[in-house]
């Protein structure tokens, strides 16, 4: 089984079909959905929240057996994600790809875990320390995208299980719980 990293690629990665889009309905089908999977499985596991279309990005080429995705296929994947509602797309021209492998009201319930696990049900916390601090290591709110994180603290102030501290920076915002 061929890896990228410590990641283990499916089967169908070393399948050449599988880099151009089938024209077959269902065979696209099964295509898209294999993708899908393979996408979002890759970055929850490596961390990545965003893909732009025009960079380089591991998954979408294979030079084991000498392919790479076109830009539709490439666009057609992606979109996909965000027609489902696990990936948006971050500027008109769908050049950038945030990927949600949680939806953000998943985060949200993540963060409020978070919390209660590290005893912060009525205490105060930066920002910066839920995306690095000590407490964050080694979970999934390690290294989260700020975007992310802060739709996700919206929808947790909106229900009144938190206040968001603005601070002069970006590093010293903070965030009170009140579970």
């Amino acid at each position: 089984m061929q890896k990228l990293g410590e990641f283990k690629l499916p089967p169908f990665f070393n399948y050449p079909p599988y880099f151009t889009l089938q024209p077959v309905r269902d065979t696209r089908d099964k295509q898209i959905q294999l993708w899908k999977d393979l996408i979002l499985d890759y970055c929850k596991t490596q961390k990545v929240f965003v893909i732009g279309l025009e960079e380089e990005f591991p998954l979408f080429s294979n030079p084991v057996i000498e392919r790479s995705l076109t830009h539709e296929a490439r666009e057609t994947f992606l979109s996909v994600l965000v027609v489902e509602g696990r990936a948006e797309w971050m500027d008109k021209f769908h050049r950038k790809c945030l990927i949600l492998w949680h939806r953000i009201e998943e985060w949200a319930e993540i963060l409020v875990q978070f919390a209660r696990d590290n005893g912060l049900e009525d205490g105060v916390v930066t920002i910066e320390e839920i995306r690095f601090g000590t407490e964050s290591q080694g979970t999934e709110l390690q290294g989260i995208d700020r975007t992310i994180l802060n739709r996700a603290l919206k929808i947790l102030e909106q229900k009144g299980k938190l206040v968001v501290f603005k601070g002069t920076s970006t590093d010293d915002e903070g965030v009170k719980f009140s579970l």
